[in-house]
């Protein structure tokens, strides 16, 4: 099992950091973080691919860090895929720092960075690196450039948000990661912390197959859980095939059952109908925030028809078991409740494709591994393309004609 203190990257704060090619980008992470995470090079695009660190950060607590290759790469095949990975990243983190070269001044590329920052309401804060190398008209920069460079400076949007530091001299950097922490986002949610309450015994029905790892659980097992711990309450996993030897064991009835989806009919037909039951994957849609649309999505399902492309969609990346739900489970239950012969599509990780219209429906995991604004992002994605999005749990419940019993003691925040 995995350690109950160790915060998953999904629910660490994402920082960002973006910037020109060159600006002190890796430089900075290393002064920041006091190690030598990043490559630092003279040579323009040493960083070629989004580099992630998980690290506990002062005084922050539990980040991860991205490092970014330079947004201005005019390499006509390969910058151009870098750059796509830079707008990918920018999806998924909570906090930007766009760092700026002090010396060379604003680019046009720096004021893109910032205007997509405020499109998609990132909170931000702009780095004027190597302010310690900053020329002057005094100090013989020429008058022209020296004006370049003051009139790009006044381009920034939100000038109160620069910061003049020296990655290299480490000034200003003690300053800069007070900002960030003030620009963290709250989370006070909590997974069952609404449903479940001190003394409450809750069964978790947890599947052991060929797909299960092996040695430990997977992680929406573990963060329930912490969870109900954390509520002062009592769980007890079983198997589906021990279910109802423990039920009749009990000498009472337990407050809630939590199963793994792929046993959901079989956990239904145990569990008597007065007790509370859903699915892990079902809580994690609400606890990632899009339960009310995963409902909405998954109604389409009468919609489907012969020739038609599902995108089923995982935030985690694994081996590829033979009976597995996103390649074979859900397929095959989806052709038996449509009667229909689609054309299934499969991503994951942090993969999710560009062109959503070409699609019927998504069909997504719970999202464990995926931060909150990836996966509200990859929502809004689907809502903008008009394609139905849903989740595991709810497509798997309503196949097996158990949705309204599913859900019903799950409030929708």
């Amino acid at each position: 099992m995995a350690n109950l203190n160790e915060t998953v990257n999904a629910d660490r704060v994402h920082i960002g950091i973006f910037g020109s090619r060159n600006a002190g980008k890796s430089s900075l992470i290393n002064a920041i973080t006091n190690q030598e995470i990043a490559v630092v090079s003279d040579v323009k695009g040493t960083t070629t691919d989004p580099v992630s660190k998980a690290m506990e950060l002062l005084p922050l607590g539990p980040v991860v860090i991205i490092d970014t290759p330079g947004f201005d790469d005019d390499d006509k095949f390969l910058g151009e895929k870098r750059v796509d990975r830079v707008k990918k990243v920018l999806n998924k983190v909570d906090i930007a720092v766009l760092v700026i070269d002090g010396n060379s001044g604003v680019g046009l590329y720096d004021l893109k960075l910032e205007e997509i920052l405020i499109e998609k309401n990132i909170p931000y804060v702009i780095a004027i690196n190597k302010c310690d190398l900053i020329e002057t008209k005094e100090s013989g920069l020429s008058d022209k450039k020296y004006e370049n460079i003051i009139s790009n400076f006044e381009k920034i949007k939100e000038k109160n948000k620069i910061l003049y530091i020296s990655a290299k001299k480490k000034f200003g950097i003690e300053e800069l990661k007070e900002i960030i922490a003030k620009l963290k986002p709250t989370n006070n949610k909590s997974i069952v912390g609404d449903i479940v309450k001190k003394g409450d015994l809750i069964i978790l029905v947890t599947p052991i197959d060929e797909s299960a790892p092996k040695g430990r659980m997977i992680l929406p097992q573990v963060q329930v859980l912490r969870n109900i711990l954390d509520c002062n309450a009592t769980a007890l996993f079983t198997k589906e095939t021990e279910l109802k030897q423990l039920l009749q064991s009990l000498g009472r009835k337990p407050d809630f059952v939590i199963t793994d989806s792929q046993v959901f009919k079989v956990v239904d037909e145990i569990v008597e109908d007065d007790i509370p039951l859903t699915s892990f994957s079902i809580l994690l849609a609400r606890y990632k925030g899009f339960l009310k649309v995963a409902l909405d999505g998954v109604k389409n399902i009468d919609t489907i028809k012969d020739g038609d492309r599902i995108l089923i969609s995982e935030g985690c990346t694994h081996h590829r078991q033979c009976n597995d739900i996103g390649t074979t489970k859900i397929p095959k239950l989806l052709e038996k409740i449509t009667g229909a012969k689609v054309n299934i599509e499969t991503s994951s990780g942090t993969e999710f494709p560009d062109d959503l219209k070409k699609y019927k429906m998504i069909i997504h995991c719970g999202g464990c591994m995926v931060n909150d604004r990836e996966m509200l992002y990859r929502m809004k994605c689907a809502s903008d393309a008009g394609v139905p999005f849903t989740n595991y749990g709810i497509f798997i419940a309503m196949a097996h004609g158990i949705l309204d019993r599913s859900v019903k003691d799950v409030p929708i925040k």
